[in-house]
């Protein structure tokens, strides 16, 4: 761990004091740092007016399965809240055209549920990919998800929202987005009241099943199964602060992981899960207090930033239900949001986090290179301080379907948009 990463570490037990530090000392380093606005092959492809546009996270593709449309958000401000009250648009980037022609971009829905981190979730549904888009929506004063044929323009509502879609297009899992928004800004929605606040460990559902065929819901699992499940003693500390985040199903949708967090005061402690989308067979696939953003290679395998106890800081390659690991790439001892290329098992895409010159990076990688001799870096892009703490914006690289570019969010213009990087 770097002496930065120590005084974070150190810094997040004082939240309050942390930004005005962390801001301090990040003026001082890019003062004394050399320019860069941006490096590489990058293509804008959103437009460049006034508006923000940007797509959400890492974890899904905007291409349709034909290459043709991007799905992109766009709102005319992502920097003064990070879960915002208030429509943004979706629109669609169609590529056959000019993009200077009218119809380049073209909005197809609104949303009154988003943020600034993950959108609304759109994304294209299974198993086609190019046909329906699903969104989350906030419509007769309960969040739910929007299933919308773009050629048809018929709409079909779900009554809960999504967070993650298996990619038959059959089965998604929900969480409480109130909750979210109340413990982890710029990833919840702000528009309606958490029913769970001031209550530290819930006994109540957290985690919900939902057939897109039918809208059947079934509650899977509770925040105290998470706090009952081989307990540790943090776990129980009275008052402590229980959540869930980040689900994710697997390739072939049986299995899903998630990250289950618990505050004690400040600190803040989390476990990697899987287990069957059934909600049987719960395994703690990392314990080691700190996980964060993760992946699934293929049906078996997990790729997490993770701090482990025994390897410190990186990129680690699990096997499911068991305590089998691979440290990938050690000089990266910094997070990042890795995904793997859809045409490639092997070849990782990440980025990072700002350094102190307020640089950030995509790179590729393969984990068959664990000592990462051959990484490349295929961009490097300046963040203003305009987009920092909860509303900055993270890179959050993903495939084309093809395996043939890769796309981000960025800032390095002055305002959120995104661009590719064709490989």
């Amino acid at each position: 761990m770097s002496l930065e990463q120590r005084i974070n570490y150190q810094l997040n037990k004082v939240p309050g004091i942390k930004k005005y530090i962390k801001r301090g000392y990040q003026l001082a380093m890019y003062a004394i740092s050399p320019k860069i606005k941006s490096e590489g092959n990058i293509e804008r492809v959103s437009p460049n007016d006034s508006c923000e546009y940007f797509f959400g996270y890492y974890d899904k593709s905007p291409w349709d399965a034909t290459g043709r449309y991007m799905l992109c958000m766009r709102a005319d401000n992502t920097w003064s809240a990070p879960d915002p009250i208030g429509e943004a648009e979706i629109v669609l980037f169609d590529f056959n055209l000019n993009p200077n022609d009218k119809d380049y971009c073209r909005r197809v829905a609104i949303t009154q549920t988003w943020n600034v981190q993950q959108g609304c979730m759109a994304q294209w549904l299974g198993p086609d990919f190019k046909s329906k888009v699903l969104y989350n929506d906030l419509r007769d004063g309960k969040y739910c998800s929007v299933i919308l044929d773009i050629m048809t323009k018929e709409v079909r509502i779900l009554p809960l929202p999504v967070y993650t879609v298996s990619a038959d297009g059959k089965t998604a899992l929900s969480l409480d987005f109130s909750r979210l928004h109340s413990l982890r800004l710029g990833y919840g929605y702000a528009a309606l009241p958490e029913k769970t606040k001031g209550v530290a460990l819930p006994d109540e559902t957290c985690i919900w099943k939902m057939n897109i065929e039918t809208g059947e819901v079934k509650p899977l699992l509770k925040y105290t199964d998470f706090a009952k499940f081989q307990p540790r003693p943090e776990m129980q500390v009275s008052g402590s602060v229980h959540k869930v985040n980040h689900i994710m199903l697997s390739p072939n949708g049986k299995r899903f992981m998630v990250l289950y967090r618990w505050f004690v005061g400040s600190r803040k402690y989390t476990r990697l899960i899987t287990c069957n989308v059934d909600g049987t067979d719960m395994y703690v696939l990392n314990d080691d207090d700190m996980t964060s953003h993760c992946y699934w290679k293929d049906d078996e395998h997990i790729i997490a930033f993770e701090n482990k106890k025994d390897g410190g800081a990186g990129y680690y390659l699990m096997r499911d239900k068991t305590q089998e690991y691979k440290h990938l790439w050690p000089q990266l001892s910094n997070d990042g949001h890795p995904s793997y290329c859809p045409t490639d098992n092997n070849l990782v895409v990440t980025d990072s986090y700002p350094n102190r010159a307020r640089v950030a990076d995509v790179k590729l990688l393969k984990d068959t290179d664990p000592e990462g001799k051959e990484m490349k870096v295929i961009a490097r892009v300046f963040a203003p301080f305009k987009y920092d703490n909860d509303t900055r914006c993270d890179l959050h690289p993903r495939w084309k379907r093809d395996g043939s570019a890769v796309c981000f969010d960025s800032v390095f213009e002055g305002h959120r948009g995104l661009y590719v990087v064709n490989l």
